[in-house]
């Protein structure tokens, strides 16, 4: 009977759908008629784009928060494929990463109101049509996400452990397969928390994206981003709770559709020979695991992949030129770098000396020093706080799973909506806005220095802990010894991450808006928000200037000699 049976049962499982069929088909369904309606609001006329179009209804809140999200996951695509390409040169070759590292600390600083002429660009790629205005939306969100996963793609490419890098000599990878085999999923684990991180920034600045004002132009696509703007504008404390809700909801579907795999996928990329198993199998890996038809796209997608794999590639062989031929090539490189710069700056400060005069200079590199201030102090009180924190819950699979979709929460909730809270108890008790304003900067960013360290935390092989454990190594021994050493490198890339998302953080921290009341904390961020506001691009570019050459500076003067240290010192080998 069971030979009989066996037949059917094969042709069924064969042939038939199952529920896991059913669901990947609804889903995928649901998806391509929500790109349709997508693409066909990239034709509709630009001038609808305006804040009154904007419904505070809750019953548009869905519609709103699904173009949101497309948005996000389009700037996330763009984001990740930037990071392959940009880090991976940066990384690879030491003449590109005199340039692209340096460049990378630049974009880094540029507050996301600093790209705004870009919305001129893309308008007038597609004049009269919303296309432009979406795909300006979708770079703002872009610069919002790709600088954090860049930092953490280079620096976990260049802290690769030594025998790995003889292995793959020893195979004679080629560069493909090097790059796929050994370079992305030794960087993976760091880059899924990283990713999540640049999610919850896009999130942050969502307001600043799809409501935005520069001079005459303004630009309001329908988001939750402008949903928020306008709640905020009308006061309307019922909308701001929808909008909650919404962007609840939407981080939940990101978190269980997406981040929850990745998560639990990405013990396959640990170091240790003994990998820890995922504490929980999410839904949506089995559902791709096991539904024929995304196991169709998936096969194909293996198949293009093997297809770069089986390439032959003649392994590279080191140059023998001679060292003064060398050094003369680095010489010329790097004066040919110095004077481009040099031009740029020369440029720069001769637009700026022709419209600002050289009082109003030092009054604004005055205000980059208060912001300054602010953005070293909260850096060093979320590091007390977060680096522990990050620590306990890295060693904790289980409890990283559960506080993870809280995280990101978190994370995206963005500074805006706190606007109606802290400006009423501001106004309420006459508290000074220079200080009492000054924690909205760190409220998106601290989480970058949480995020990098449970990464660090949750890398840390278990043989040295199991070394530390026989040794009875405890107290703060235990921390100086084993566990910031190991955190170290990660620390480092989530606090020059975290600084650079506090500078940005100040053109909406330092201006706060409720109703009819306008708070102002001075600093460079408040300044770069009204210039912009105003139309000003002279003092737009002044001020983005001197954020830019404080950030630099910093980097150099001390995060980047930080970084080689960890890498020197505390790196995996």
């Amino acid at each position: 009977m069971s030979t009989e049976r066996l037949p059917i049962s094969v042709l069924r499982q064969r042939f038939f759908p199952g529920r896991w069929d059913l669901v990947a088909f609804v889903l995928v369904l649901g998806a391509l008629a929500f790109l349709a309606h997508a693409a066909l609001s990239l034709t509709h006329p630009l001038s609808r784009l305006t804040p009154e179009s904007i419904s505070l209804s809750p019953w548009a809140l869905p519609d709103y928060a699904a173009q949101t999200a497309l948005r996000m996951l389009v700037a996330m695509l763009a984001s990740l494929v930037f990071t392959f390409t940009y880090a991976t040169l940066a990384a690879k070759s030491r003449r590109a990463a005199a340039v692209l590292i340096p460049l990378l600390d630049i974009l880094q600083s540029v507050p996301i109101l600093g790209f705004s002429f870009t919305i001129v660009f893309f308008l007038s790629l597609t004049p009269g049509h919303a296309a432009g205005a979406e795909m300006a939306a979708v770079f703002l969100v872009f610069t919002s996400q790709a600088w954090n996963m860049a930092f953490s793609f280079y620096h976990s490419l260049c802290s690769i452990p030594a025998e790995l890098d003889e292995a793959a000599r020893a195979f004679h990878l080629g560069p493909w397969m090097r790059f796929w085999r050994l370079e992305v999923p030794f960087a993976m684990p760091a880059l899924i928390w990283n990713m999540m991180m640049s999610m919850s920034g896009g999130w942050f600045f969502v307001v600043a994206a799809e409501a935005i004002s520069v001079g005459n132009t303004t630009v309001t696509l329908p988001g939750i981003g402008s949903y928020i703007a306008r709640a905020i504008a009308a006061r309307d404390l019922g909308a701001i709770g929808w909008a909650v809700v919404a962007m609840t909801l939407v981080i939940l579907i990101y978190d269980q559709v997406i981040f929850r795999p990745l998560i639990a996928s990405a013990d396959w990329f640990r170091l240790e020979q003994e990998a820890r198993l995922s504490p929980t199998r999410p839904w949506a890996l089995t559902l791709m695991r096991r539904s024929r038809l995304l196991s169709f796209g998936g096969n194909a997608f293996s198949g293009l992949m093997r297809l770069g794999f089986n390439r032959r590639f003649v392994p590279q062989r080191p140059r023998h030129a001679g060292p003064r031929g060398g050094r003369f090539g680095d010489v010329l490189w790097f004066a040919g770098v110095a004077a481009l710069a040099g031009f740029v700056i020369w440029r720069t400060g001769r637009y700026i000396l022709a419209h600002v005069t050289p009082l109003q200079v030092l009054h604004v590199v005055g205000l980059g020093g208060l912001t300054l201030v602010r953005v070293l102090v909260l850096i060093a009180l979320a590091s007390v706080i977060w680096v522990p924190i990050g620590v306990y819950i890295g060693l904790r699979p289980r409890l990283a799973a559960a506080l993870q979709p809280v995280a990101q929460f978190l994370a995206a909730f963005p500074a805006n909506l706190l606007f109606p809270v802290v400006v009423s108890v501001i106004v309420s008790y006459k508290l000074d806005p220079n200080i009492w304003l000054s924690p909205l900067m760190i409220l998106g960013t601290q989480w970058y220095i949480l995020f990098n360290v449970i990464a660090g935390a949750s890398s840390l092989s278990s043989e040295l802990r199991e070394v530390g454990s026989n040794f009875r190594v405890r107290g703060w021994l235990w921390w100086r010894r084993i566990a910031l050493p190991a955190i170290f490198p990660f620390y480092v890339t989530g606090a020059i991450t975290a600084a650079g998302g506090s500078w940005n953080a100040s053109i909406v921290a330092e201006v706060a808006n409720w109703g009819h009341h306008h708070l102002v904390a001075e600093g460079l961020g408040a300044y770069i928000a009204q210039a912009t506001a105003a139309g000003s691009f002279a003092r737009t570019v002044l001020g983005i200037a001197v954020m830019s050459a404080i950030v630099v500076t910093l980097n150099r003067v001390l995060w980047r000699p930080l970084y080689a240290r960890a890498e020197r010192k505390y790196r995996i080998s």
